[in-house]
């Protein structure tokens, strides 16, 4: 089925990250644990009422979140899962990844990592095990935490809502054709990064999660998936895509014809090498003008 593919070395599903996106995550995170500030502890002393988890955020980034907003040594929430007692499903061995549901949780004074948790996991079982998804994860030869797997790619590869559906087609054409995934949101989650682009070095790496050199899905999800991106898994939009690439913001092209697929991605690459230029041009500016405020009568900053 894979006589008429181009070589693995020259395939470039998807050349673009989630770098901004997961950068407005931690910013949108950070304000719900300082905001509402609407309780006081014994030393008078504000604390967080609420822990919002983003869309898409890896499990790292939420135990992260957790001892920041429980005011606890960085690594405790991460240490804290051999005693939480998560009911998580036998596929995920102890892992939670894909099960710590994106949602804005309560924090009371006697909330533990453990209990947060637990209140995470069992979010997504109550959102991950209804019938809507069960039938949809079998009306697609798949169990649930597979359904979940894919969620999590389209998640962290769709450049928003509307392209999500053709994110999810695009995987399962691919999975049906016994193509490999090649994307390049699971390499970023073997090495714990975001980044816009993918050299052919790290297409290389030995990482079961190297979708370039591995065949189907990754062994667990890589990302926290909410409930639009879980929708795209279960009902992926029809449409025979093999390949794309977010050209631009707002523009991102989906096509089965690999030639097509080629000059997007060159258009893409001039497109960034465009931003870099105008980036550069405009720090050559900055360090020629004049001290800020002088012209308008303003003290210098």
């Amino acid at each position: 089925m894979q006589m008429n593919t181009p070589s693995r070395s020259t395939i470039r599903l998807t050349r673009r990250g989630r770098a901004v996106l997961i950068a407005t995550g931690a910013v949108v995170a950070a304000t719900a644990v300082a905001v509402p500030l609407l309780s006081v502890d014994s030393e008078g002393d504000p604390r967080p009422t609420s822990l919002l988890i983003p869309e898409g955020w890896r499990s790292i980034q939420v135990y992260e979140a957790v001892d920041k907003a429980l005011a606890l040594p960085a690594g405790t929430t991460k240490k804290s899962l051999a005693k939480a007692r998560l009911r998580l499903p036998s596929d995920a061995e102890g892992n939670p990844e894909g099960y710590l549901f994106p949602a804005t949780y309560p924090l009371k004074e006697k909330t533990t990592p453990e209990s947060l948790l637990s209140v995470m996991v069992d979010t997504a079982n109550q959102r991950f095990g209804g019938p809507p998804v069960t039938a949809g994860a079998q009306r697609n030869a798949m169990n649930v935490y597979q359904a979940v797997t894919i969620a999590s790619i389209v998640q962290a590869e769709a450049a928003g809502k509307q392209d999500m559906g053709k994110v999810a087609r695009v995987v399962f054409n691919r999975l049906e054709r016994g193509m490999p995934l090649q994307m390049d949101s699971t390499i970023n989650y073997a090495l714990n990064r975001s980044t816009l682009r993918t050299t052919a070095g790290d297409t290389r790496l030995n990482s079961p999660y190297n979708s370039y050199l591995r065949m189907g899905l990754p062994p667990t999800p890589i990302a926290n998936p909410g409930d639009e991106a879980m929708r795209a898994a279960i009902n992926p939009t029809p449409g025979d895509w093999l390949y794309f690439v977010t050209v631009k913001p707002g523009d991102t092209r989906f096509t089965a014809d690999y030639a097509e697929h080629q000059r997007n991605v060159a258009e893409f690459n001039q497109n960034q090498k465009n931003q870099k230029n105008q980036k550069s041009e405009k720090s050559d500016q900055n360090r020629k003008s004049p001290v800020r405020g002088q012209q308008s009568g303003q003290p210098a900053t």
